[in-house]
C-alpha cells in the first residue's frame, strides 16, 4: 500500500507539472502575439528605467525621524549622543549621532528651525548651561539640498506639454494611418487621403445596373494600363470624370470597384476633409493631396462628395466663403494649371452637380460627366442577381426567374433599395427560423420596404375600416377600367408605417407621357375621394396625399409642359420644396389664369371619375366587401371579381415576367477594352504595329 501511495503521489506531481507547462506555454504564446515594434520597445525600456530609478532612490536614501528642540536638548545633546548637526537650506537641522552610538534604525534626526541665527544662539546658550567648553561643543555645518519644490512647481507645465504631445500623436488631431503619429499639431495641413492598394473586395462584377458608366471607367483604367494604345493615335487621357445622380445608385460602389480592379494606386478622400476651422488648411491639403498623387503616378484620385468644396463661387458672403473659394481655386489650379501633371485621373462623386462651379466642370478638368440614375427593369434584375449570390435560397427557386419577378415588383427602386430588400428577406427568413430564403420572404420584404412596418396591433374601428375599404376599392376599379392608368397589383387594409393601408401598382417603364395618359392617372388618383362621396355622402382626410399629387400633376401640365390652350405653349419652372421664392417668372394675370385652368382640369378629372364610379358602382362594392372580409386583395382576385382588363396590351411587368423581353443588360465592350483585365493592350498594340510595318514594306517591294 505504501508503494501504491508513492506511485499515486508521483502521478499527481506529473499531472500538475504538465498543467503548469501547458499554462506556461499558453501565456508564452499569448506574449509572443503582442506587437513589439521599435516604438513599443523604446517606450517599455523608458518605463522600466524610470521604475528602476524610483525604486533605487526610495530604497537607498537615508531615513530620518523628526524630533522637537526640547527633545534634542534634553535627550540627545545633554547625554553626549550628538556628533554634529547640519543646517539644511536654513530651514531644518539634521542631527547625526556621535561615533559608537547605535544607529541601526535611523540615519539621523531632524527638526525645523525659524532661522539659522536664532538656532546658533539657542544652541550656544544650551551648551553654556551644560558647562561645555569649546572642545566639547557640537560642530555646526551648513548645506543645500533639493527638496522637490522646484520639480513640483514645474510639474503642471510638464503635464500640459505632455498632454498636448499625446493629443497630437494619438488623439483626434492625429488622423492618417490609424492616428499613430502621422500628423502633429504643426502638420495639420497634411492631406488625410488614403492610398488603397489590394485590400478592396469589390469588383466590377459586383456592380450592375450602370453598364455605360462602367464602360467609361474601364476606359480610364485601360488607359493607365495600356497608354500606348491611345498615345500612338494622338489621344490624351481625360483629366477626370464626375459621377453624379440621385443617392443610392452606385456612385461610391463604382469607385470601390475601380479601386479593386485597378493595378495602379487608388487615392480616396472625402470633400468634407478639406473643411477646417483653421485658415489656409483647405488649400494646403489640396496641394499635399496632389503632391501625393504625383509621387504615385500613374494613379486614380477619387474625391467623394465633391460639392463640399466645389460649390459655385460668389453666391454667398458668409465668413467661411473666402476659405471655401481659396480651396476651390487651389483645386482648379492643381487639376489644370502650370503645375498639373499627366497620368493622374481624378474621379469625383456628388448628388448635386447643379451647384458645382462651371470652371470645375469644364473640359480639361472634369472632361466627362457620367450620370448614374435609377436603373430600369433590366438593370434592377441584374442588381438583384448580384445581391442574391450570398443568400441561401431554396433549391426550388430559379435565380433568373426570381430576379425578373422582383425587378418588375420594384419600380423606381435604386441599388441601395434593392440591397435593402434582399437583406430584409434574409432577416425575415431568420426571424421565422427558415432553413432557406424563399420567394414569399422576398414579397414580404418588398412590402416592408415600400409600405413600412406592418402594424397588426393598430386595430381600426369598423366605420373607419369600411371607409378605407371603399376608398381603396375606388382606386382599384378606376385604375382597372382606365387604359392609361397603372393597374393594381396588391392592396391591404392592414396599417403599415404612417398610413392606414397599403396599395401597390404596376407602372409601365415609360419616359414620355401624353396628355391623355396624365389625365387618366389623375382620374385614378381621385377614385378614392369619389368613392367616399358616392357611398357615404361625405369625405374624409384619407385623400389628402391623392389631392396633393393631382394638384402637382395639373400644375406641371399647364406651367411646365405647355399642355393648355389658354396659357399657351410656355414653360415655367415650378418652385421646389424648401426653396425661397423671391419673384414669379410670370405676371399676376397669368398666375390667375393658371390657377383657373388648374381648377378646370381637376374638376374635369373629378367629373369623369364620378361617372365611372357610378357606372361601376356594383363592382366597387364587390371589391370593397372582399377587402373587408379578407383584408388583402391581389391581382388574381381582381381578375376573379372584375374579369380581365378591357385592354389587350400587356404591361411591362407581364412581358418581363413571361420572358418576352430581354432580361439581361447590354454588356458589350469595344474591342479595345475586351482585354483590360489581362493588361495585354501594349503587347497587342506592338504586334499590330509590327504586322502593319510588314504589310507596308511588302507593298513597297
Amino acid at each position: 500500500s505504501g508503494g501504491r501511495e508513492w506511485q499515486d503521489s508521483n502521478n499527481g506531481k506529473d499531472q500538475r507539472r504538465k498543467r503548469w507547462k501547458r499554462g506556461e506555454s499558453y501565456w508564452w504564446s499569448r506574449f509572443q502575439e503582442f506587437p513589439f515594434d521599435d516604438k513599443t520597445v523604446q517606450n517599455l525600456a523608458a518605463g522600466a528605467a524610470g521604475m528602476a530609478s524610483a525604486f533605487l532612490y526610495f530604497h537607498f536614501r537615508e531615513t530620518g525621524v523628526q524630533i522637537s528642540w526640547k527633545d534634542f536638548v534634553h535627550h540627545y545633546l545633554s547625554r553626549g549622543l550628538v556628533g554634529h548637526v547640519e543646517v539644511v537650506n536654513k530651514q531644518y537641522v539634521k542631527v547625526f549621532p556621535a561615533p559608537g552610538v547605535n544607529t541601526s534604525r535611523v540615519n539621523y534626526l531632524w527638526f525645523n528651525i525659524g532661522s539659522a541665527d536664532s538656532f546658533e544662539h539657542n544652541l550656544q546658550l544650551a551648551q553654556q548651561e551644560m558647562g561645555l567648553d569649546s572642545t566639547q561643543k557640537v560642530p555646526v555645518l551648513y548645506s543645500s539640498e533639493s527638496d522637490g519644490t522646484l520639480f513640483l512647481s514645474v510639474l503642471p507645465i510638464l503635464l500640459v506639454v505632455g498632454f498636448l504631445l499625446f493629443a497630437t500623436r494619438h488623439g483626434p488631431m492625429a488622423g492618417g494611418l490609424g492616428g499613430w503619429g502621422r500628423e502633429s499639431l504643426f502638420g495639420i495641413s497634411e492631406s488625410k487621403a488614403r492610398i488603397i492598394k489590394k485590400n478592396v473586395s469589390v469588383r466590377f462584377k459586383d456592380v450592375a445596373g450602370c453598364e455605360e458608366a462602367k464602360q467609361d471607367i474601364l476606359e480610364f483604367i485601360n488607359f493607365l494600363k495600356s497608354p500606348h494604345q491611345y498615345h500612338d493615335l494622338g489621344a490624351k487621357i481625360p483629366k477626370g470624370a464626375v459621377l453624379w445622380g440621385p443617392s443610392g445608385n452606385g456612385k461610391t460602389l463604382l469607385a470601390k470597384a475601380t479601386a479593386g480592379e485597378a493595378n495602379v494606386p487608388f487615392i480616396a478622400v472625402n470633400g468634407s476633409e478639406f473643411q477646417e476651422m483653421f485658415v489656409g488648411v483647405g488649400p494646403a491639403r489640396i496641394r499635399d493631396l496632389f503632391a501625393t498623387a504625383r509621387k504615385n503616378a500613374p494613379c486614380i484620385l477619387f474625391i467623394d462628395e465633391i460639392d463640399a468644396i466645389g460649390r459655385k463661387r460668389g453666391k454667398e458672403n458668409f465668413g467661411d466663403e473666402g476659405e471655401h473659394e481659396n480651396t476651390l481655386n487651389q483645386l482648379l489650379v492643381e487639376m489644370d494649371g502650370f503645375n498639373s501633371s499627366a497620368n493622374i485621373v481624378v474621379l469625383a462623386a456628388t448628388n448635386r452637380a447643379d451647384i458645382l462651379d462651371p470652371a470645375l466642370m469644364r473640359p480639361g478638368r472634369f472632361d466627362r460627366h457620367v450620370y448614374i440614375g435609377p436603373p430600369d427593369m433590366k438593370g434592377r434584375a441584374s442588381i438583384f442577381k448580384v445581391h442574391l449570390r450570398p443568400l441561401k435560397l431554396d433549391s426550388s427557386v430559379d435565380v433568373e426567374t426570381l430576379a425578373r419577378n422582383l425587378a418588375a415588383l420594384t419600380p423606381d427602386f435604386t441599388g441601395a433599395d434593392i440591397a435593402n430588400v434582399c437583406n430584409e428577406a434574409a432577416l425575415i427568413a431568420a426571424r421565422h427560423l427558415s432553413q432557406y430564403v424563399s420567394s414569399k420572404h422576398f414579397e414580404w420584404a418588398v412590402e416592408r420596404v415600400v409600405g413600412g412596418l406592418e402594424k397588426r396591433s393598430q386595430v381600426l374601428q369598423l366605420p373607419e375600416k369600411t371607409t378605407l375599404a371603399y376608398h381603396e376599392a375606388g382606386h382599384a376599379v378606376t385604375g382597372w377600367f382606365l387604359e392609361h392608368a397603372d393597374p393594381l397589383f396588391k392592396v391591404s387594409l392592414v396599417p403599415r408605417g404612417t398610413g392606414l393601408g397599403y396599395a401597390q401598382y404596376l407602372p409601365k417603364e415609360q419616359y414620355l407621357f401624353t396628355q391623355e395618359q396624365l389625365f387618366d392617372r389623375m382620374c385614378m388618383m381621385l377614385g378614392g375621394r369619389v368613392a367616399e362621396q358616392v357611398f357615404f355622402h361625405q369625405i374624409t382626410t384619407r385623400a389628402q396625399d391623392d389631392l396633393r399629387k393631382v394638384t402637382q400633376s395639373a400644375y406641371a401640365q399647364i406651367v411646365q409642359f405647355g399642355m393648355n390652350g389658354a396659357v399657351g405653349q410656355v414653360s415655367f419652372d415650378l418652385p421646389q420644396w424648401g426653396s425661397l421664392i423671391t419673384d414669379k417668372p410670370f405676371s399676376e394675370s397669368t398666375a390667375q389664369l393658371i390657377d383657373q385652368e388648374v381648377r378646370s382640369l381637376i374638376d374635369a378629372a373629378f367629373q369623369r371619375t364620378l361617372e365611372l364610379i357610378l357606372d361601376k358602382k356594383e363592382m366597387v362594392e364587390k371589391v370593397a366587401k372582399h377587402l373587408l372580409d379578407q383584408e388583402i386583395l391581389d391581382r388574381a382576385d381582381m381578375v376573379e371579381l372584375l374579369g380581365p382588363r378591357p385592354f389587350q396590351e400587356k404591361s411591362s411587368y407581364q412581358k418581363f415576367v413571361d420572358g418576352l423581353e430581354k432580361s439581361k443588360e447590354d454588356t458589350f465592350l469595344p474591342e479595345g477594352l475586351t482585354d483590360w483585365q489581362n493588361n495585354k493592350g501594349d503587347k497587342k498594340h506592338l504586334q499590330n504595329r509590327q504586322n502593319t510595318s510588314r504589310s507596308v514594306s511588302g507593298s513597297c517591294d
